[in-house]
């Protein structure tokens, strides 16, 4: 009988996957969020009411790497210029919001009966926001950029750095109360060995990532690059967890110091599946964990609590910012954003129980609070979010959106076709973004002063990351046919606003684009050879504007003749082009000659040819 153990991973993976597409779909149907999809689903199929997982536990390891993969994209697009202009949000506000949060919460939570200990665990785990929550919301919103966005942004960063010693302050306070002799030392010892892994971090990614990815990058194996990438996150990550920190913070610093690499979109598009995937399944770990039977006993504790932690976390975020000569709109939509609770909520809890510091009942109805309050978190921001922008004025919101830094024209291959393109470009000061594969034109393309992306111009994610669906011309100027009519057909389908221009390769090729609704296309020998022309002209004695008018009659009937061909070859057959070849525009004067018997001979081999293709090169 054959073993079929190997099948018994099948079962879970299934239940996450039969969950997903069923609970997001119908959350996302009447307007909530695909967060709140996760959690329900991770409830239903948890130990509180189906039982198809039995043990949450198991798979929020696996799962807790969509987080840390969250943070490294999040890092990915904080150049270090970029973190340093919003320091004074970060440590303003952020700081104020973690330590009036903390400190409220804390104390409430001594209030009702908890140890000091206790109560530092409690209120550092509350106070911290749902990161994955907020992005992600922000995301489907499209409000990133906004400056709501930027400022929710700076407060979550605050919080995923204050992460570190948090995770440090709690076995301090543990070896305190227990006055374990030389503890405090060895908790100090312990943070000094953190902050020197955050060293060996920093520097590696400053004089080592960059010429790793060159090498792999030219190898060409695309697989190399994704497996570099999260060989890079993970080792960070497990790093940052080795020495007592979150993985969380290694890979975010992984991000932010690969923030200003050419690499950074084709990392971004290599990740961002892996991602998207794990952090559903930890939001339905999260669900999963959810007791319900806890909640039941202590129904009116938690009824009361959580509703009050989530106003309570609005109030505080938006008083903050409010101070911080934010609107009051966008104070109060960036408070609703921050109001659930975090997810390290999850491991602070749990260590603050095996610290002794919380009693396995207090740790419990903490973890439901918390758990709870990022279920109706987002409920509560989707309505504070619809009552004000209904309020808002449609001309407010246009001057919000101006400055997003959008590019005015993408390029797609820096070639030698695509390097004179961006030079009239470069003269008019217009704001490009150049996306290529091969090393060495990125290295060129760098001296242009323009945005570059390393990535493959013909994938979605790597158009998407580049900014291509904000962009007023996506110029297409590889020289690989089949590459370039998928990119156009991409572009058509997920861009409809873009202008597309074209590089054709030959004939054939122009009509095939012409056929996909180009807006402009050109063939890459064809104006260089008129411009020959036109030399060789004067060179025979015309003056330039006789051998412009030569020049400027054979453009038009070598137009006519494309549209011809571009229309007939629709009319004759729809998967049918006809075969292009060269044909003179004007009847010659005289018989062409044959000057050696074998020239003559080829001519008379190929006479039965029907031509039917217009002027220039041979077609290729």
């Amino acid at each position: 009988m054959a073993d079929v153990s190997h099948t018994s991973y099948l079962p879970p993976i299934l239940t996450f996957c039969a969950g997903a597409v069923i609970a997001v779909p119908l959350f996302r149907r009447v307007g909530l969020s695909a967060v709140l999809g996760y959690l329900a689903a991770g409830i239903i199929i948890g130990p509180s009411v189906l039982a198809v997982i039995k043990d949450p536990d198991a798979i929020r390891g696996t799962a807790e790497i969509g987080v840390v993969l969250l943070l490294f994209l999040v890092g990915l697009e904080l150049q270090p210029s970029r973190l340093y202009s919003m320091r004074k949000d970060i440590l303003g506000a952020g700081l104020a919001q973690m330590a009036l949060s903390a400190g409220v919460i804390g104390a409430a939570a001594w209030w009702f009966g908890l140890s000091v200990g206790g109560a530092v665990a409690v209120g550092l785990a509350l106070a911290l926001s749902a990161t994955s929550i907020a992005l992600q919301l922000l995301e489907e919103r499209g409000d990133g950029n906004e400056p709501y966005g930027r400022r929710t942004f700076s407060i979550l960063l605050f919080q995923d750095i204050s992460i570190a010693p948090a995770l440090a302050i709690l076995p301090l306070l543990a070896t305190t109360t227990e006055a374990k002799p030389g503890g405090a030392g060895q908790a100090l010892a312990g943070l000094g060995i953190a902050f020197l892994a955050i060293a060996v971090i920093v520097l590696a990614g400053r004089y080592v990532l960059n010429p790793f990815f060159r090498i792999l990058a030219k190898t060409g194996a695309k697989e190399v690059m994704t497996a570099a990438a999260l060989f890079i996150v993970l080792g960070a990550a497990l790093l940052m967890e080795h020495v007592g920190l979150s993985m969380a913070m290694g890979a975010f610093l992984a991000g932010v110091l690969l923030a200003d690499s050419h690499f950074r979109h084709e990392l971004e598009a290599d990740i961002e599946p892996f991602r998207g995937v794990l952090l559903g399944l930890f939001f339905m770990a999260v669900g999963m964990s959810l007791d319900l039977k806890l909640v039941l006993d202590n129904w009116l504790l938690l009824a009361l609590a959580a509703p009050l932690l989530v106003l309570f976390k609005i109030a505080v975020a938006a008083s903050i910012l409010r101070a911080s000569c934010s609107s009051m709109t966008e104070a109060v939509r960036a408070g609703a954003l921050l109001s659930p609770a975090g997810e390290f909520a999850f491991v602070l809890l749990p260590l603050g129980v095996s610290l002794g510091l919380l009693d396995e009942r207090q740790g419990a109805i903490a973890t439901a609070l918390a758990a709870i309050s990022m279920l109706i978190g987002p409920v509560v921001a989707k309505l504070i979010d619809g009552i004000l922008l209904a309020r808002l004025a449609p001309e407010t919101m246009d001057e919000d959106f101006e400055g997003v830094g959008a590019p005015s024209v993408v390029v797609i291959g820096f070639g030698r076709f695509g390097q004179i393109v961006t030079q009239a470009l470069l003269l008019q000061h217009v704001d490009v973004t150049v996306i290529d594969s091969d090393v060495e034109r990125i290295r060129s393309a760098a001296k242009f002063g323009f945005k570059i992306y390393y990535g493959d111009g013909t994938r979605l994610d790597v158009l998407r990351a580049a900014g291509t669906g904000k962009a007023r011309i996506l110029c297409i100027c590889i020289d690989d046919k089949d590459a370039a009519l998928r990119i156009v057909e991409m572009a058509k389908a997920e861009f409809p606003n873009v202008r597309l221009h074209a590089r054709a390769y030959d004939r054939i090729h122009a009509i095939d684009l012409m056929k996909a609704n180009v807006d402009y296309q050109m063939r890459e020998t064809f104006e260089s050879a008129l411009g020959f022309g036109r030399v060789t002209l004067e060179g025979l004695g015309l003056n330039y504007d006789e051998a412009s008018l030569v020049i400027d009659h054979v453009r038009d009937r070598d137009a006519q003749r494309m549209e011809i061909q571009f229309t007939e070859g629709i009319a004759a057959a729809l998967n049918k082009v006809p075969r292009v070849t060269p044909e003179p525009l004007v009847q010659p004067k005289g018989k062409s000659k044959a000057l050696t018997p074998e020239t003559q001979e080829v001519i008379e081999d190929g006479g039965a040819e029907v031509a039917v293709g217009g002027v220039g090169e041979p077609e290729r």
